[in-house]
């Protein structure tokens, strides 16, 4: 089975995880793919190969003879798909030798991909492109790695070329920042691994934020307008300034690179109450705690104005930059990069601005 073959058939299959809900995997039909893909693992010729309870799938392609002792290396993917849009009757379509235009990917609902809103197409000028009809995802992230996984494998075991041991990983809800989880790294048994997930063709990634999640609550007085002077104390207004107390060109929009950022994620509220949710990011620890102490001098300073316990700070640490984990270990960056250079790829290194599971993966040893 070719590469394409494989990604066309995995993304017709609804992987959505939902953050809503705290079981693992948290939607059944993950398990669907993780079945079909525990299959097509023993028919390439994998050992071992199981789905556990919380829908990982694990497998073992088996060192050559005589290679035994060679350091164990892992591959991981992730199976489910973003929920912020819909998974569900994916509809591909390949644009052959791509021209560099804006590409119409659907005519009964003029949907548009431009390459004034997509500069980056342009770098692809003359490839072959998987698109959707615009109406769903397609699935790339990441059952394009999980194609190339299983096609690598299989290419490695009918060419019988010499190899160690390599351990295969497919998890559930990564989208959701849950998929090392229940993660069994004892029983996964690789020294190292790489996870292959999105990016351009010669990104290797060994950077990431570190990451923390905050809720901003604001609990507010109301009164009726017409009686409010010198008692009104609005939770919307103070949310807003609370907002306006952080640095307003560090925000997503306007940072790039290894420039950290506040994110407003979502706001809800009224006079009597209102909720403030964002995300800290940078790749810089020291720079990631000031950015989070910030956010704690500014609801004491609010407290201080409006009276103790109007605003109220929920912050937790999500990941840290694997990067202090890696540098010990340069040797897997190098090897990798060697391994881009031999298929004539220019290895391009580059901080990731998000997170990984191979982030936690690391911390956790």
């Amino acid at each position: 089975m070719t590469v394409l073959e494989r990604f066309f058939n995995y993304i017709t299959m609804d992987t959505q995880s939902d953050e809503n809900c705290n079981n693992c995997p948290s939607t059944e039909k993950q398990k669907e793919l993780a079945t079909v893909l525990v299959e097509e693992m023993k028919q390439i010729g994998l050992t071992g190969c199981h789905m556990d309870e919380k829908g990982y799938v694990y497998g073992w392609c088996e060192a050559t003879k005589g290679l035994e002792m060679r350091a164990p290396i892992g591959l991981i993917s992730h199976m489910d798909t973003a929920p912020s849009f819909c998974g569900t009757g994916v509809r591909p379509q390949i644009i052959k030798n791509y021209d560099g235009n804006d590409i119409l990917l659907n005519s009964e609902k003029n949907i548009v991909m431009s390459v004034s809103d997509f500069p980056n197409l342009l770098n692809y000028k003359g490839e072959d492109l998987i698109v959707t009809d615009g109406t769903t995802l397609l699935g790339a992230d990441d059952k394009a790695g999980i194609a190339e996984i299983l096609t690598a494998l299989e290419e490695i075991i009918k060419s019988g070329v010499p190899h160690g041991r390599i351990c295969v990983a497919f998890t559930p809800d990564e989208e959701i920042g849950r998929g090392a989880d229940y993660f069994d790294i004892k029983k996964f048994g690789a020294e190292y691994a790489y996870t292959v997930d999105g990016g351009a063709l010669g990104e290797l990634e060994y950077e990431n934020f570190n990451a923390a999640g905050a809720d901003i609550i604001v609990h507010g007085v109301n009164i009726h307008p017409g009686d409010a002077k010198n008692k009104m104390k609005n939770a919307s207004l103070i949310a807003m300034e609370f907002n306006g107390m952080l640095p307003q060109a560090e925000i997503p929009a306007h940072t790039e690179g290894y420039e950290g950022f506040y994110h407003l994620c979502a706001m809800e509220g009224n006079e009597e109450t209102a909720k403030l949710h964002y995300i800290i990011r940078d790749h810089d620890r020291q720079k990631f705690e000031k950015r989070k102490e910030l956010f704690t001098k500014s609801v004491e300073f609010l407290n201080i104005k409006y009276g103790r316990d109007t605003v109220v700070c929920e912050m937790k640490d999500s990941y840290y930059n694997m990067k202090e984990k890696i540098e010990p270990r340069m040797d897997i960056i190098e090897r990798a990069a060697e391994a881009f250079e031999k298929c004539k790829v220019s290895p391009k290194v580059v901080p990731i601005r998000g997170g990984t599971d191979g982030a936690r993966l690391s911390y956790e040893g």
